[in-house]
């Protein structure tokens, strides 16, 4: 049990950390205007691996929660607690910080979050519901295999669309729609993937490599689809595209092979604070960025900046909160 509670602390710090670098990063991305430049290269390499974030969260409540243990009454009120707040304090923000209004921001609250990084506290509420649910079995890794590459990727419907001779091959019709379904598969092929046996040299080797290749082939595709539109594109972006999808599944195994035997210094702190992290972080890069308290003119300079704002600034509020909030619902 510490060996599995090691290995899942790294993973949600790193995904804690990587949620940040995108929101760091992505002023930088979406400028179109330079992409050519190696500063742009660098940012959408940084986006492209960091893109396994969310997933990995799913994957993570996958294997705490579609298991033996399913989320219980305190988990559903801390979610909510932790959506109440964060709306609350992205709604001062709103109101003091920026003309977007009050009452436009909050009237639509049940349908949309308030500040747009709070979309993963409903999507997770999801997983929660389903935890009672679903009890996941222990399977073989190849059909584990098998069902990710028909389900993930085959029959993704982000998947572009191969014909030959005027048929259509791919993607295949199982009637998949909506990014839910994916949010809970991250979940399914979590606690699936936890119960294998796969600490062999050869298969972390051969997950580390993937995770490489799909980075690259995600920042490839990103970068000749803004050619194309001549302006950003996220179609390769998505946390439920095919390629995302694969990049995930590959580092979720390198982590759980690799660092099973303890957890990395700093990781702890992080990842006990990861909710915190994610409610705040957001709020300061943009916040920094609207008074112009960056560098734009340095970009690689200003992602590392960001970077270290909005993770050390959420940090250290989530650790001022904790003062207050003794039992830890929000911080």
């Amino acid at each position: 049990m510490s060996q599995k509670i090691s290995w899942i602390d790294n993973l949600r710090a790193l995904a804690c950390m990587m949620v940040v670098m995108i929101h760091a990063s992505t002023s930088l991305v979406v400028n179109f205007a330079a992409i050519h430049s190696a500063e742009w290269t660098v940012a959408n390499l940084l986006n492209s691996a960091s893109r396994v974030c969310v997933p990995l969260f799913f994957m993570i409540s996958g294997v705490l929660f579609f298991g033996e243990k399913s989320a219980q009454k305190r988990h559903f009120l801390r979610i909510t607690l932790c959506l109440l707040f964060y709306s609350t304090v992205s709604l001062l923000y709103i109101l003091t910080m920026t003309k977007i209004g009050f009452w436009p921001s909050l009237r639509l609250i049940l349908e949309k979050p308030v500040f747009y990084h709070l979309w993963f506290f409903y999507a997770i509420i999801v997983i929660y519901l389903l935890s009672p649910l679903i009890n996941v079995k222990s399977v073989s890794g190849k059909y584990l295999l098998i069902a990710g590459m028909l389900l993930g990727v085959l029959a993704n419907p982000q998947l572009p669309v191969v014909t030959w001779q005027k048929i259509h091959l791919l993607p295949l019709d199982l009637y998949i729609s909506g990014d839910t379904f994916y949010y809970v598969l991250y979940a399914l092929m979590g606690r699936a993937v936890s119960q294998l046996n796969t600490e062999k040299k050869p298969v972390t080797v051969t997950a580390s490599v993937i995770f490489l290749l799909s980075t690259l082939a995600i920042a490839t595709g990103t970068y000749r689809q803004m050619q194309i539109n001549q302006n950003f594109a996220d179609t390769f972006y998505v946390y439920s595209g095919p390629l995302v999808f694969i990049s995930a599944m590959s580092l979720f195994v390198v982590f759980k092979n690799v660092l099973a035997k303890g957890i990395l210094p700093g990781f702890a702190l992080i990842s006990r604070h990861s909710l915190a992290i994610y409610g705040f972080h957001a709020l300061i890069i943009i916040g920094l960025r609207s008074q112009h308290l960056d560098f734009p003119q340095y970009p690689l300079l200003n992602i590392a900046y960001l970077f270290a704002c909005g993770l050390g600034g959420g940090l250290l509020l989530a650790l001022g909160l904790g003062k207050i909030d003794r039992r830890n619902w929000v911080s």
